[in-house]
């Protein structure tokens, strides 16, 4: 039995009916940038994290971007953050010309490790950049402490985990600020690039909206340097027909990895880890084993969706090797690297696809 990773064909024709009414009335009325449905989704998403403001922009990477140069952080300043992560959390810190100081990650939730972060402060460090990884919110609460006792910001990475929850409250309002990204394989995705930043910091709103739009916040004067980081009227049509079903679709995830939890228990696998202090929404079913290249073969030859994430952390891309860390210097996110996989676990997936993915795994030994 074929199945993919991710199934975005059958998400678009559960709502198809929606979401084409939503796309030709944008079509018609020609409003394509800003306009009323980018701020009716800003509202939305601001009223589904619980923030005071939300500010749409063009992706997750910028959303991060512009948080940072709102915030003033620059050159001589430096960001700690996680490793084990896609190359846009660095990416951003980098672009503002800041230092990405990289901190190891837990064995079991690839999150940065909460206890290893004070130890990287130093006089020059500005923020911290946790990244709920794979939809589960790192550990946010001795996190917080350290930045307050240090007078640091923390920048909340949630591109991967709209919709969990740390504490009872959700992923966007843990932190300063936070940055979503609405790619289409996430939780909540777009038919192309969006982002979103919440806060409930109302010059840091300001700054963020007027650095999105050419440092500008009346036509045609700038007291500032922007860049072009808006969101399409057609992107924000889109993801306000879908944002009212993310909680149903999130706990489909969440089921999907409960029964992938029972199936594979007395495997050589290693599970995801759920933490008690939050709700996870399972961007992705990650799953660990020194034989991963063997069991992704043996899963594409049967037609199962399957990808590494992450194959090289982010401190030994040779986009980052200025930064000069060796080899074996973060050594958990090192020995993460070349085992970890995901499984398909979209909303939507059948027992029976379920089963399929299993019983490949099984006969390849695990």
């Amino acid at each position: 039995m074929s199945v993919p990773l991710l199934d975005l064909k059958a998400q678009y024709l559960e709502l198809k009916e929606e979401l084409d009414s939503a796309i030709g009335e944008v079509m018609s009325s020609a409003g394509f940038i800003g306009g009323p449905r980018v701020r009716q989704l800003e509202a939305s998403i601001a009223e589904y994290c619980g923030t005071e403001h939300a500010v749409a922009c063009a992706n997750g990477t910028e959303a991060l971007f512009l948080i940072l140069a709102a915030m003033g952080i620059g050159k001589d300043d430096e960001v700690i953050t996680t490793p084990f992560t896609f190359i846009a959390t660095a990416e951003a810190i980098a672009h503002v010309g800041a230092t990405p100081v990289f901190v190891d990650i837990e064995p079991d939730t690839y999150n940065i490790d909460v206890s290893l972060v004070e130890a990287a402060v130093t006089s020059r460090t500005k923020a911290i950049m946790p990244v709920h990884i794979f939809g589960q919110c790192a550990h946010m609460g001795p996190l917080l402490e350290i930045a307050e006792r240090r007078g640091l910001r923390v920048i909340e990475d949630a591109c991967q985990a709209i919709g969990a929850t740390y504490g009872g409250k959700r992923a966007g309002a843990l932190a300063d600020v936070a940055a979503f990204s609405f790619f289409p394989s996430k939780n909540l995705g777009c038919a192309g690039d969006g982002g979103m930043i919440t806060t409930d910091d109302d010059e840091l709103a300001s700054g963020c909206r007027k650095l999105a739009n050419h440092g500008t916040t009346v036509k045609y004067y700038h007291d500032t340097i922007g860049v072009n980081s808006r969101l399409d009227a057609l992107q924000a049509a889109i993801l306000l027909v879908k944002l009212p079903h993310l909680d149903r679709w999130n706990a489909e995830r969440r089921a999907a990895a409960a029964v992938y939890d029972e199936l594979l228990a007395d495997t050589s696998l290693d599970l995801p880890a759920a933490r008690e202090y939050g709700e996870g929404v399972y961007h992705l079913y990650i799953v660990r084993s020194p034989e991963r290249d063997r069991l992704m073969e043996a899963l594409k030859a049967a037609g199962i969706g399957t990808a590494a994430y992450y194959p090289v952390p982010l401190h030994r891309q040779e986009a980052f090797a200025y930064l000069g860390y060796a080899e074996g210097s973060l050594p958990v996110a090192e020995a993460a690297c070349p085992q970890t996989f995901a499984l398909p676990a979209f909303p939507g997936i059948t027992h029976e696809q379920q089963e399929a993915v299993v019983t490949v795994l099984r006969e390849a030994g695990v």
